[in-house]
Order: C-alpha cells, then sequence, then structure tokens
C-alpha cells in the first residue's frame, strides 16, 4: 500500500539501544491539525491510524482533518473513516465458523480459478478456546479433570479443525482449552498496549489495537488498549486486510473522583457504572474513564469497567495509559524493553496520564465520586438492573408479582423428591464465580477466598441444593488462590476449581441435579442464579434458572452460604455458627487491608511468567489430537460439527444486481430488545427443536447434542436453531404471542416452527421480511444471528432502532436493516403478521437513504410505510453489492 505524509509527521523514536519509527501526533498538530492535543486519548489513537495508514483512496487528507473537526462537533456529524486494527481477538464459539468460512474461501478461490494460499489473515490472529467447558461435574476434587476429559470427548471435531487451521493459515495462532478465557489471556499476555511490526528493516511503533469475536474485548481497555467486539463477520474481513468502516463516535467522558470505601468491591463499582451509562444512552459511543480517582484504581479494577462496555452499551470504556498500567505490564511479566517503549511512546504522543494531564474535550460528561458506590448485585435479568445489596430480597419479591406473575404461594416451600430438603421460590440454585468481568481481578477473587475462610472457619456450610462453581480466567488465579492457601476454604464450600474458561455467564453451566431440576419444572419454581459474570438474560445461564443475579465472587460465596436470594443479607444471618449463634455477613467479610496483604504476596511476576511460558503447547490432550494435513480442508459430510458453508454455491467472478423485495411474508413480529441470544441462542439444544431433529436423524443422542455455541462450525444445525431460543416470543402468535420460536405460514395460516416455516416460504419462492422494536440485536456480538437469518431466507430486518454490532452483521451477510420513522413500530401500523410487503428500488439504494415499504395488509389495503435503509457506508453498499462481506473480500482476493 502506497503511504501518503500529508501532516509530515513520519518520525523516530529512540529508546535503550533500539530506533523506532513513528506517526508523531505532535508533529501533525504543527503541521496543520490545529487543537488536537485536546482530543480524547482513545480519539488519539484513532488518529495515529489513520495517519499510518494514509492512502488517498482508504484512508485520505480529509478524513484524517475530519478527527481535528471532531473537537468542533464532538462526533455528532459522524464522519466515515476506514479504520485498521493491529489485531484480532477470537473465541472458540465465535472462532470455529471464521475459520469455517477461511477454509471454505479457499475452496471457492480453487473453484474461481484462484490460488487458495491467498486466504490467510493478514494481520496477526489469536483464537483463545475458552468456551467449550461445561460444568457437568462440581463440587469436588476431581470435577476439573472430568469436565476436561468431556469437553475433549464432545469436541474432538472441533479441535482438529481448529489445530488443522493451526497449521494450515499463517498469522493465526490458537491457545489451547484450559488455559483460560480470551480477555484474561489478551490482559495477561496477548496486548503489548505499543504493537511494533517489522517490515524492510524498519520497526515501526503503535497503539495496540484489536477488535474481537467476542463483544468482551473490551476488557483489555483496562490496559490502554483500544479494542472493541465486533461480529465474527466483520473479524474475518479486518483478518482478511479489509478496514473496518465507522463513523467517529461521540465520546462520553466518566470522570471518576474519590476512592472506594470500605467493604465494596470493583463489581459494585462497575454495576453502578453500568446503570448510570445505560440510563445516559451510550449506544455506538465511546466512553472514556479520567479524573483524579484513577489513581486511585488498579489495573483490574479497570479492567472490570472496560469488561462491561457491551452491558453499558458502549463500543468501548477506554482507560489512558499511566504509571498503574506500567506496574501491571510488570507484575504480569511483560518484557522490559515494551515496557520502556510503552512509556517513551505514550509521552511523545501525548498519550500518557498523570496528574498533570489536563481534562480533553468530550462530547458530554457523567460524574461519579467512588466513595458514593454501596454493595449491589443486578437483576433479575439486566446487567443495568442494579440494586443494593439490602433491597435485594423485597426486589425479587417484586419481580415475583409483576415480572413472573405469581400472586399465590410465593413462600410456599415443597418438597424434593429423594433429598432432605425443600426447594422454594427465589431459591439459589446456581452459585458461580465464573467468567471475565471479576476472575481477572485478584481483589474480589482473594475476597471470596477470604470470606470462605471465615465462614468455615464459624462452621457456615453451602445449602445442598446450590451448585457451586469456580472457572477463573486463567491458571494464575488458580496458582494464587492456591498458594495463598484460600482454595481448600473454597473447596470445603463447593467452590471446587471445574474448569478454565466462560462457563455460567454463556450457559454452560450445566445441568442440575435432576431432582432441583424436575421439583423446579414440576412447581413452576422462580429459581435464582447468582453470578460474577456479565449476562444475566433470560433463559442463558440455565433452561431452569429465571432470575439471575450479577454479583462479586464474595457475595457468591455468600448466596451459597444463605441460599436464597429473599433476605436482606446486611440484616439477616447467613446461618449459625458451631454453638447456634447466627452469623451475619459482616461477621465474615474481609478487610481491604487483609485483601492486600494477600495480594502483595501472592499476585506475583514469578506466578504469571511460569504459567505463560508454554502458551500455546497445550496439555497431554491437545498434543494427543490428530489432525489432516494440507492447505485445502477435507470436509467430512457425515461430521455434525464441521460442514462447508453454501456462501459461495453458484458464485460468480462479478457481483449480480441487488434483488427488489417483492411479495414478502412476514416471519416474525418480534418486541424491544430482542437479543443475539433470542436470534441465535448459545445454550442447550431442545429435543423437540428442528436442530434437535436434525441431530437425531444424524445419528447423535440427546446427552450429546452439547449446544449451540459449540455448533457453530455446522449452518445445519445453526439455521435451525435461528430465532429458537425458549424465551423468543413471537406476537404474530396471540395477543400475548408465545414464546420458543414458532411462526405462522401464509397464507396456509399454519403454525409451524419459524425455520419449517421458512423452509416452506423457500420452496415457494417466497421472501421474508421481520419487523422488530428498539434496539434490536442487543447484547453479544453473535455472527449467526446474522448469518442463520440470511440463510433463513430473510431480506431484510425492519426495526425501530439496531444495536451496533448486529446492524453491521446483518449488512455484512447481505440483509438489509431499515428503520422505521422516529415513533412509529409495526404495533402503531396495525400489523399482524399476515401482510405482504414490497421495497423497490434497491439497487440504486444509497447509504442511509430514506425509501418506503409497501405494505399490503390482510384485507387488501395497502400503506406506504416511510424507513431509513441502515446501510451506513460506501463500503458497507459494497459488501451488499456482493451479497455479503465474505463475497466482497474473495472476489477483490480472486481478481
Amino acid at each position: 500500500m502506497s503511504h501518503i505524509d500529508s501532516f509530515k509527521c513520519r518520525k523516530t523514536l529512540t529508546v535503550g539501544d533500539k530506533e523506532y519509527v513513528y506517526y508523531s501526533l505532535t508533529e501533525a498538530e504543527k503541521n496543520g491539525l490545529e487543537g488536537i492535543s485536546r482530543l480524547p486519548f482513545s480519539m488519539k489513537v484513532l488518529l495515529e491510524n489513520l495517519l499510518r495508514f494514509e492512502d488517498d483512496r482508504s484512508v485520505k487528507k480529509a478524513d484524517i482533518e475530519s478527527i481535528a473537526k471532531w473537537l468542533s462537533d464532538r462526533g455528532k456529524a459522524g464522519a466515515e473513516i476506514a479504520y485498521r486494527p493491529a489485531r484480532v481477538l477470537m473465541q472458540d464459539f465465535t472462532g470455529v465458523p471464521a475459520v469455517v468460512d477461511l477454509a471454505a474461501m479457499r475452496d471457492a478461490m480453487v473453484s474461481l480459478g484462484g490460488d487458495p494460499e491467498k486466504i490467510n489473515p493478514l494481520v496477526p490472529v489469536d483464537l483463545v478456546i475458552d468456551h467449550s467447558v461445561i460444568v457437568d461435574e462440581f463440587g469436588n476434587a476431581q470435577a476439573f479433570k472430568r469436565n476436561v476429559d468431556l469437553e475433549y470427548q464432545r469436541n474432538g471435531e472441533r479441535y482438529r479443525f481448529l489445530k488443522w487451521g493451526q497449521q494450515a493459515f499463517r498469522n493465526f495462532r490458537v491457545v489451547p482449552p484450559g488455559t483460560g478465557i480470551c480477555h484474561q489471556v489478551n490482559l495477561e499476555y496477548l496486548a503489548q498496549t505499543v504493537w511494533t511490526k517489522d517490515e524492510d528493516g524498519v520497526t515501526t511503533a503503535y497503539p495496540d489495537t484489536c477488535v474481537g469475536t467476542d463483544s468482551h474485548t473490551t476488557m483489555v481497555n483496562g490496559l490502554g488498549v483500544l479494542g472493541w467486539g465486533v461480529g465474527g463477520i466483520e473479524a474475518e474481513a479486518a483478518m482478511l486486510g479489509q478496514p473496518v468502516s465507522m463513523l467517529l463516535p461521540e465520546v462520553i467522558g466518566f470522570r471518576l473522583t474519590g476512592k472506594l470505601r470500605e467493604g465494596v468491591t470493583a463489581t459494585d463499582l462497575v454495576l453502578t457504572v453500568t446503570q448510570m451509562l445505560r440510563k445516559k444512552g451510550v449506544v455506538g459511543k465511546f466512553v472514556e474513564f479520567f479524573g483524579s480517582g484513577l489513581g486511585n484504581m488498579t489495573l483490574a479494577d479497570r479492567a472490570t469497567i472496560g469488561n462491561m462496555a457491551p452491558e453499558y452499551g458502549a463500543t468501548c470504556g477506554f482507560f489512558p495509559v499511566d504509571e498503574e498500567t506500567l506496574n501491571y505490564m510488570h507484575m504480569s511479566g511483560r518484557d522490559e524493553e515494551r515496557i520502556a517503549l510503552v512509556k517513551a511512546y505514550t509521552q511523545a504522543q501525548g498519550m500518557w496520564r498523570d496528574g498533570n494531564s489536563f481534562d480533553p474535550v468530550f462530547t458530554d460528561i457523567l460524574e461519579l465520586d467512588m466513595g458514593e458506590v454501596v454493595p449491589s448485585m443486578a437483576g433479575p435479568k439486566r446487567p443495568e438492573g442494579r440494586i443494593p445489596l439490602e433491597e435485594i430480597g423485597t426486589g425479587f419479591a417484586k419481580s415475583l408479582e409483576t415480572e413472573y406473575k405469581k400472586t399465590t404461594g410465593q413462600t410456599t416451600r415443597y418438597a424434593v423428591e429423594g433429598e432432605d430438603f425443600d426447594l422454594g421460590h427465589g431459591d439459589v440454585v446456581i452459585a458461580a464465580i465464573t467468567s471475565c468481568t471479576n476472575t481477572s481481578n485478584p481483589s474480589v477473587l482473594i475476597a471470596a477466598g477470604l470470606l470462605a475462610r471465615n465462614a468455615v472457619a464459624k462452621g457456615l456450610k453451602t445449602k445442598p441444593w446450590v451448585k457451586t462453581s469456580l472457572a477463573p480466567g486463567s491458571q494464575v488465579v488458580a496458582a494464587y488462590l492456591e498458594s495463598a492457601g484460600l482454595q481448600k476454604d473454597l473447596d470445603a464450600l463447593g467452590f471446587n476449581l471445574v474448569g478454565f474458561g466462560c462457563t455460567t455467564c454463556i450457559g454452560n453451566s450445566g445441568p442440575l441435579p435432576a431432582p432441583v431440576s424436575k421439583s423446579i419444572n414440576d412447581k413452576g419454581l422462580i429459581a435464582a442464579a447468582v453470578l460474577s459474570g456479565n449476562r444475566n438474560f433470560e433463559g442463558r445461564v440455565s433452561p431452569d434458572v429465571q432470575a439471575n443475579y450479577l454479583a462479586s465472587p464474595p457475595l457468591v460465596v455468600a448466596h451459597a452460604l444463605a441460599g436464597t436470594v429473599t433476605k436482606d443479607l446486611t440484616k439477616e444471618p447467613l446461618g449459625e455458627d458451631q454453638n447456634g449463634n447466627p452469623v451475619f455477613l459482616k461477621d465474615i467479610w474481609p478487610s481491604s487491608h487483609e485483601i492486600q496483604e494477600f495480594i502483595a504476596k501472592n499476585v506475583t511476576r514469578k506466578l504469571f511468567a511460569e504459567k505463560y511460558a508454554d502458551v500455546f503447547k497445550g496439555d497431554e490432550n491437545w498434543q494427543a489430537v490428530q489432525i489432516p494435513a494440507g492447505q485445502t480442508y477435507t470436509w467430512d459430510d457425515n461430521s455434525t460439527y464441521v460442514q462447508n458453508p453454501p456462501y459461495f454455491v453458484g458464485m460468480g467472478k462479478v457481483p449480480g444486481k441487488i434483488e427488489d423485495i417483492k411479495g414478502a411474508r412476514v416471519l416474525g413480529l418480534f418486541g424491544d430488545k430482542i437479543t443475539t441470544d433470542h436470534i441465535s441462542p448459545a445454550g442447550s439444544i431442545k429435543a423437540a427443536s428442528p436442530a434437535g431433529s436434525y441431530l437425531m436423524e444424524h445419528g447423535v443422542g440427546v446427552a450429546d447434542f452439547n449446544q449451540y455455541g459449540t455448533r457453530r462450525g455446522n449452518h445445519e444445525v445453526m439455521m435451525r436453531g435461528t430465532f429458537a431460543n425458549i424465551r423468543i416470543r413471537n406476537w404474530m402468535l396471540g395477543e400475548n404471542g408465545r414464546e420458543g420460536g414458532y411462526t405462522i405460514h401464509y397464507p396456509s395460516k399454519e403454525e409451524m416452527s419459524i425455520y419449517d416455516a421458512a423452509m416452506e416460504y423457500r420452496a415457494e419462492g417466497v421472501p421474508l421480511v421481520i419487523f422488530a422494536g428498539i434496539e434490536y440485536g442487543n447484547g453479544s456480538s453473535r455472527d449467526w444471528a446474522a448469518k442463520g437469518t440470511n440463510l433463513l431466507g430473510v431480506r431484510a430486518v425492519i426495526a425501530q432502532s439496531f444495536e451496533r454490532i448486529h446492524r453491521s452483521n446483518l449488512v455484512g451477510m447481505g440483509v438489509i436493516p431499515f428503520v422505521l420513522d422516529e415513533g412509529v413500530s409495526w404495533q402503531s401500523l396495525g400489523l399482524k403478521g399476515d401482510e405482504m410487503v414490497e421495497i423497490d428500488g434497491l439497487n440504486d439504494i444509497k447509504p442511509r437513504q430514506k425509501t418506503v415499504a409497501k405494505v399490503t395488509y390482510g384485507d387488501g389495503t395497502v400503506k406506504e410505510v416511510p424507513i431509513w435503509c441502515r446501510i451506513d457506508t460506501l463500503d458497507e453498499l459494497d459488501y451488499m453489492k456482493n451479497g455479503g462481506i465474505l463475497q466482497y473480500v474473495l472476489r477483490d482476493l480472486a481478481a
């Protein structure tokens, strides 16, 4: 790529005895980009990216100037830029389909007469296998080994495929199972804060940036690394050298002052921040933290806040580089030469924060005195639903009536077959220290261990109906809990190690004991889960559990002891000691001084260095995985995990035109905040579902179904799972809708599964549309929510608004997102689902253009409904004209 240096800012930086080329913001400011030193730190990262990639094609001088103009329009103008991240991060759920697509592109390249070797990641890609471990075994010393054995039994095909990819593709590394969660491995090892590249004898230094196929990629923002979640589709484009097309964001400054009070955790802080930002409305915006309070925060606390950016709706939650960043890099075993470069580079670039830094210019500002944060949890079904700890019991009682419609028998308890305990509403049946949000933070994990130690000393026990688990984000955590002597106390309460990876938060909580599950379902109980994760949407944690609460690890342990969310733990006892005296939470809560002493002694540089010394090697299980060689993959037609997807069937070297939508039928009328979980579930596969039927037809027993997340490499399973979440409600079916992925086929008026109806319509040659409410596609970056929608034959989704990632994924898969006029909804239009829809002029459509959908109602009435095309950029229009981003890239490489 030819480089143009319009602002004469290419300079050299000497650090120690090494010389680096870099693109100086200070020089660019002198040479025409006035005032850019006042930009938010996150915007400086974007500006450097444009300066380094200026080529007068994808990045023009005017694009660079638009960032200087940002200072006056504060992101309201939303200028479009082409951004190129330094690297891509993947986990296996979303990584498998990305590698499947790469393998399919190699096959398609051969069909087009091109060289399959051309299909390779062009930027470094790290895939961490962390989403496949399920908590089948728990509460015993064998749990870890048994869960690992089961993981390899279930996922052998996927792991063979990924290991093949590791040898077939350049620039592609795989971190084997049992190592840790991708965000924590990124924070502790992969991320460098400043990246370097050697080319033609020159070393260039630039900010470490990444996009990830998991929405919680934002965790690394705590380390001063600009990163966020994208759909697998966008990630594939980024790894194939395509820029990420984005609009310059508004940047909300979040001023933190003061410090947390005694007994208040980083989790309480992040739940407070999440609630404030959700209320503010930051979807599609950057959030950047600043203020004197940063000096009172550990890097792990910052990463905890960065992690939950998807929950507060922002693209990222960025923290600038400062002395604490360097301390963490040193403690986590980073190379001293790299640490010196990070300091020198960020200081030279005006990207370094200290007590003398002036506040950047922001679009808007929120403020929080951390001294006002109180112990909290969030639930029962939204991450932003923060409730102070003392109100959890009354809050649950209220939800029982309003949310769950339980107006009688709220306190009734029911015997459990074959057990000597009973169950009632609000009983905690899952208590899980899980997931990336908190398990990277020693302060809350040591707190959980110390609380367990104090509880054991007083003779407290976990209630017998609670499924307990500890799934840390990296092996480092297990090592410091062990060396601190705290693991044995956690074990005594059933919090044995169950695996390293994303478990309960993603729905890998495993089955509840059969008698507990039976009681819940027979009696219609609203059981609870308390987890230290970031996601608590309905139907996500476990199919048996409806009320899910996010909490800090020590509060997870406390709820395992209490066994219920109906109590006020600030006033009511957790249980009784050996002498029958009541024990309260305050009696066993550790002091922050004690927590810090344990951290200082046990969380060491030596520990990180040991655990990450050979991170790509894997255990004996991984080393025993046998793989086929070759540059193209030998697909196995009998595999139920990995299949060659049909995206490139019949594809020519030049694109056709975008066909108008004629005589389309409505596949679904959906409500507000339909998540990507609703559209494409990641959890268990029901036997009585289209995906379950397919697996049984292919000889897979119900016990071996695994779950949707692990079968993402097989489009046959995933398209059958699209809109098959047990909690999705289609309002075409009666005034309250019907849950579970059903629709009505017209004109037959027959009720059937959404998949079956889509196949009927396909056989009839009828295109499909979907109508939805606000924030359609809320939640995780889930590429299959877009891929499945495409494969079912949906041409357009017409909603009131979209969540950022899902909108762009739909475009990437050739499905057009449209939004209705402000204040208009499918309800106000009086839609029932028996209408026909027509949208013309699509081949000539422009980004963000206003057009109309012609709706013919069941009674023959015709209405022209104004809609706005949410293909946002010219790049996205190119993708749509090619039928999707993969086809666009493939044609480009083949040419």
